[in-house]
């Protein structure tokens, strides 16, 4: 593939041994010897302010960033997908997070909520010198036009590492300068509407530095354009104005301006959807997964607004996705059954797709991959998450016996902003306007490719068109690490919990709707696609159809299945995590909240 962020940053020793030096907190990089470089000289031209800002960039990789932890642990469990089941009693670890069970001891805490801050950390010491150096105004040309590249994004990924502390803890600690120049360390928590206020600026100004992905001289990789910082602004206006638990009265609480914030959403997504030159949908929902993302490569149409680059095989650069989540796998001259296959199909969000939406077969994966490349059918609450799975990596294809493959992580897809601004025009005008209802179809035609007039009626009133942008934004959007924080800001995470273990209880009683299903599927033995030999939709057959193999389906299901579900999920309580008890611990003015 072409020369990309990824292969550049894990390149990178100057720039994270120097940043590294200036100030980061990250227990897990030690690094030997200390640079002897100061910021003056680090940031005294394009390339070495370049392999700063890569060193930022980095922080949104590996196990404790978007490789992992923050898009396979922390959003789940939901309406649309679990995290790994209990198999046992509560660890204090990944299990208890998708049963929403959480100690300030939890293992998976301590690591990401460190890794984003120096993100922050790192972001902040850029910030801080680029705008200061004589090349930045007076340079030449083409290194004024770089460095003020470089400084947008160091202002769009601190936005992203703030964003990602917010949503999953609250109100936090919000330093805007390097720990150089912080008079005090031991910051106390920052109101989460301030750091929102404070990014939303930043995003605006990033916008007019940063270039579009096809202007002349923007290489095609997964640096941040100006769409990433529009799309980027538009979400993170939405969640502003949207429902969150709040400290003292610990209760979910929507902003009684909540519709300026909308405002700025919609216009956001309105500029975007202008600039069809820069980013549109890709006319292939799976080509988006399987023929880019999954095939390390970039979307031709710039779906993919923004995403994180993953390299290298190792915990620090690389990602889990195809590993951890997606159907198990065998690579060649390996005889171990490889991958985790972690992240499984709620039955009832599969049988919420049309049998016509294309997507459904995208998102979910119903089997495991055999040695031979053939296909075994799994049961029902054993099928995974599908859009990033190892039988669609190439270029290259996994060759060897690894957890880390490569695959990138998006953040945010074109599609998410035409279901945006559908949403915000529906809150805005009282209703839907023709345009609201052209970008939701947009995205839902795509989904019916070849069956565009099947996509049923659109809703015209103001509530049932924003059950549908809830609905559509889980067909379109499933296993992106989007649902349970949608659920949060529209204050709908405990219902719809609720919901799914009523439909999961019909399911397993054999009730209506629920009552035609089948309990079992039979799969073609040996084929190199999955091929049912009977009806998802209709009673299975007494008798197992030749060449094929029975597995349980609907009657996979079992009360205790059910019961697992966001098992100890707690309204006004749940929808934050508790702050790490070592960061507690290491300063006094960080307070432990929301009943935690």
């Amino acid at each position: 593939m072409e020369q990309s962020i990824r292969s550049l940053i894990i390149k990178i020793v100057l720039p994270v041994t120097i940043i590294a030096s200036m100030g980061s907190c990250k227990k897990q990089l030690d690094i030997e010897p200390q640079s002897a470089f100061d910021e003056k000289y680090v940031f005294s031209n394009v390339a070495n302010t370049t392999a700063a800002l890569l060193g930022v960039y980095n922080e949104l990789a590996g196990d404790f960033g978007y490789g992992s932890r923050l898009s396979m642990m922390y959003p789940y469990d939901t309406d649309e997908m679990l995290g790994i089941l209990n198999t046992s009693t509560p660890d204090n670890s990944s299990r208890d997070l998708s049963r929403y069970n959480l100690q300030p001891t939890n293992a998976q805490l301590e690591g990401p909520f460190e890794q984003l801050y120096t993100g922050i950390e790192r972001a902040n010491i850029c910030i801080k010198n680029i705008p200061k150096m004589t090349l930045y105004n007076n340079g030449t040309a083409s290194d004024t036009m770089q460095l003020h590249r470089l400084y947008g994004e160091a202002l769009t990924l601190r936005a992203q590492f703030y964003f990602e502390l917010i949503r999953n803890w609250g109100d936090v600690p919000a330093p805007f300068v390097p720990s150089i120049d912080q008079p005090d360390l031991f910051l106390p928590k920052t109101d989460r509407d301030s750091i929102y206020a404070r990014i939303l600026d930043d995003l605006k100004l990033a916008a007019t530095l940063l270039p579009w992905r096809n202007d002349a001289g923007v290489a095609k990789d997964e640096r941040i354009t100006k769409g990433a910082a529009k799309g980027l602004r538009a979400r993170i206006a939405l969640f502003m104005g949207g429902y969150s638990l709040r400290r003292g009265t610990n209760q979910m609480k929507q902003r009684s301006d909540y519709l300026k914030f909308y405002e700025i959403a919609r216009n956001e997504c309105a500029e975007l959807m202008q600039r069809r030159d820069q980013h549109t949908l890709n006319p292939s929902f799976q080509a988006v997964f399987k023929d880019a993302i999954d095939a390390h490569r970039i979307d031709p149409n710039g779906e993919v607004l923004f995403e994180v680059a993953m390299a290298g095989g190792n915990g620090t650069s690389d990602s889990k996705l195809g590993y951890y989540d997606g159907p198990r796998f065998y690579v060649p001259g390996n005889t171990a059954l490889l991958g985790n296959g972690q992240i499984r199909i709620v039955p009832v969000y599969f049988y919420s797709f049309d049998s016509l939406d294309t997507r459904r077969n995208v998102t979910a994966a119903p089997y495991y991959n055999n040695a031979d490349n053939t296909k075994a059918g799994q049961t029902m609450i054993n099928m995974t998450s599908g859009k990033f799975r190892s039988d669609w990596i190439t270029n290259p294809a996994p060759s060897s016996a690894v957890q880390y493959l490569g695959i990138n992580w998006p953040i945010l897809r074109f599609s998410d902003v035409l279901l945006m601004f559908a949403e915000t025009e529906n809150e805005l005008n009282n209703g839907p306007t023709p345009a609201a209802i052209a970008a939701y179809e947009e995205v839902r035609k795509r989904g019916f490719k070849g069956n565009e007039n099947k996509i049923g009626t659109t809703p015209t009133t103001k509530d049932a068109f924003f059950t549908a942008i809830v609905n559509e934004r889980s067909f379109e959007l499933g296993g992106e690490g989007i649902r349970k924080y949608d659920l949060i800001r529209w204050n709908l995470i405990s219902q719809k919990i609720q919901d799914t273990r009523a439909a999961l209880t019909k399911m397993l009683n054999k009730t209506a709707p629920y009552n035609n299903l089948p309990q079992s599927m039979y799969y073609k033995t040996g084929a190199t696609d999955l091929i049912w030999g009977n009806s998802l939709y209709q009673p299975a057959p007494s008798a197992t159809p030749a060449g094929h193999t029975k597995v349980a389906w609907i009657s996979s299901i079992t009360a205790a299945y059910i019961t697992n579900v966001a098992q100890l999920f707690k309204s006004n309580h749940s929808e934050l995590l508790p702050i790490p008890q070592p960061s507690i611990d290491a300063n006094p003015n960080i307070t432990q909240d929301y009943g935690y």
